[in-house]
């Protein structure tokens, strides 16, 4: 009997087919960047033609980002993402650091990041054609977000349902942009794309925050690693599905930037607060009130899907012995994971009251794109070490090097772009030095590991009884 519900237990996790890992890339990938990036890419490329490379070259460096992790996918075969990749292939301070900088850093900026873009474009409408003022769009933000934190807090059915619903929206929102693109430049509105590669504009040591801007909108294709341990035949679906969804998106990804520089001009994309609704104002104006409206509940699913692998990141990071366990525990009823959600709040909240999507994308991105080629490098490590090691899904070993070395060239660069808000984002990340060696890498007492743990699971029983108990 008690095999019988084991073998069922495992069953019912393999639940994540192909077409749901397609859907699941699909929409973490297609979110708010497309409708926040354009703006970004243009200002440190320079020109339209030289921000179309950077979005295609965004895109090629996403796949080989894509195809190394589904690498990874198969050969580590544990849920968790960036911190199990890191921690399995280069050991446990990295894995910690990638860990304390998501934690305080990465995820909650890029959350401000989504939420604020939610805000400019709920009230763009109804203040076009000048900006939205800049206080009721963080109020606006905040709203959102808060919205997003209490659903999860409530149930994960709804969330998931939810999602799902978002997805389609979001795939509406590029098709009415796209569509009316292409039927103007079929029309013959080539206008802006006269001398497109104009060098005069071009600033090489910008160039690392276009890449930062154009990879933000890509982001995304990483999320099956979140799920592994739930995939129908992995070795088989995750690469299906990375190579076929990243297809999509570039392709989605480029009609959409050639139908924002049909209508929209070098200076237009520049002032415009949101390309979309300036878009929507040239073109189609019988749209005007539906576009921004389907750009913020696409921004508002991103924020949506977000929470979710955050949660299962801790609790991974939990179950390896790195993260406190109140970090990982869910609601006994509900079965959402109110700690993790909630300790987002306080700083989301402040990242959105004292930040702007630029600065604030600069910042996170640093550490983002450290981790993922130092994930990237271990593949090339765990290579070298495990040689024996059979991988039904390999990828030429120039793909994962020339991922690594971009990423970490990026990376490097990006200190003479945006010094200060990298230096900040430098900063986050080697403050977890400390907290690594006094907690974690020393060798402490049972007692003191114990008073350690002891004192996250009090946090429950005394400030939140509801976690653990009716």
């Amino acid at each position: 009997m008690g095999k019988d519900k084991k073998e069922e237990a495992i069953f019912l996790r393999k639940k994540i087919t192909l077409l749901r890992a397609f859907s699941l890339l699909i929409g973490s990938m297609v979110g708010s960047g497309i409708f926040i990036s354009p703006k970004g890419v243009l200002k440190n490329s320079g020109s339209v033609g030289f921000s179309l490379v950077v979005w295609f070259s965004c895109g090629l460096l996403s796949m080989f980002g894509a195809l190394c992790y589904a690498e990874l996918g198969t050969r580590i075969t544990k849920s968790g993402g960036h911190y199990i990749y890191i921690l399995e292939t280069l050991g446990p301070l990295p894995s910690f650091l990638f860990l304390w900088a998501e934690f305080f850093a990465i995820r909650p900026a890029n959350s401000a990041v989504v939420s604020l873009a939610f805000g400019r474009y709920m009230l763009e409408p109804f203040f076009a054609p000048c900006a939205a003022p800049v206080p009721a769009v963080k109020l606006v933000s905040l709203l959102g977000y808060y919205t997003v934190l209490t659903l999860n807090s409530w149930s994960v059915t709804w969330s998931a349902r939810l999602q799902t619903a978002l997805s389609v929206v979001k795939l509406l929102a590029l098709a009415l942009i796209i569509v009316p693109g292409m039927m103007l430049l079929a029309q013959g509105h080539t206008e802006h794309f006269q001398d497109a590669f104009d060098r005069q504009s071009l600033v090489l040591d910008k160039l690392p925050l276009a890449f930062y801007a154009g990879m933000f909108a890509y982001s995304g294709w990483f999320q099956t690693s979140f799920v592994r341990e739930e995939l129908v035949k992995p070795e088989r679906n995750i690469p299906l599905a990375v190579i076929v969804s990243v297809i999509t998106v570039i392709v989605g990804y480029m009609l959409t930037n050639v139908s924002y520089y049909t209508v929209l001009g070098t200076q237009d994309v520049l002032a415009s607060p949101a390309v979309a609704v300036s878009f929507v104002q040239r073109a189609f104006k019988s749209l005007i009130s539906v576009v921004p409206v389907l750009v913020a509940l696409s921004c508002f699913g991103t924020m949506n899907g977000g929470i979710f692998t955050f949660s299962r990141t801790l609790f991974v990071a939990s179950r390896e012995g790195q993260w406190p366990p109140l970090f990982s525990m869910i609601h006994i009823r509900r079965h959402t994971p109110l700690p993790a959600v909630m300790l987002m709040f306080p700083l989301v909240t402040a990242m959105v009251c004292i930040g702007d999507i630029y600065h604030l994308l600069n910042f996170f991105s640093f550490s983002r794109w450290l981790f993922i080629g130092l994930a990237t490098l271990g593949l090339i490590v765990h290579r070298h070490r495990h040689p024996e090691l059979h991988s039904p899904f390999k990828v030429p070993l120039f793909v994962p090097v020339s991922f690594t070395i971009i990423c970490l060239f990026t990376v490097a660069m990006s200190f003479y772009s945006d010094p200060v808000s990298i230096s900040i984002g430098c900063t986050m990340v080697l403050s977890g030095f400390p907290v690594y060696y006094l907690i974690i890498h020393r060798q402490m007492s049972d007692r003191c590991r114990n008073l350690f743990f002891l004192f996250s699971f009090d946090l429950v029983l005394d400030g939140g009884a509801s976690v653990t108990t009716e």
